[in-house]
């Protein structure tokens, strides 16, 4: 059961810091053509799509707010295991 937890937690640290370069990635350089971004965007895409599917006021005055909604949410979910 140890095992779980900490492979549960790593699992949602890594994707924690996934978000986070992508966010950074799109502040500094929005259009960067890279494969590796292209791969953490296709990881990270499809969250942020679902957050603003179901809560549509996270974007204000073009700011997305999903991505910090997402890292809240896994730190939920990393406080309840």
């Amino acid at each position: 059961m140890m095992f779980l937890s900490n492979l549960i937690n790593g699992l949602i640290t890594l994707y924690i810091w996934v978000i986070i370069i992508v966010s950074l990635i799109s502040i500094i350089a929005p259009h960067v053509q890279n494969p590796v971004v292209d791969v953490l965007h296709r990881i990270t895409d499809p969250v942020f799509g679902f957050v603003r599917e179901k809560m549509p006021f996270v974007v204000s005055n073009g700011i997305d707010f999903s991505p910090l909604v997402v890292i809240i949410g896994l730190q939920i979910i990393r406080i309840i295991f």
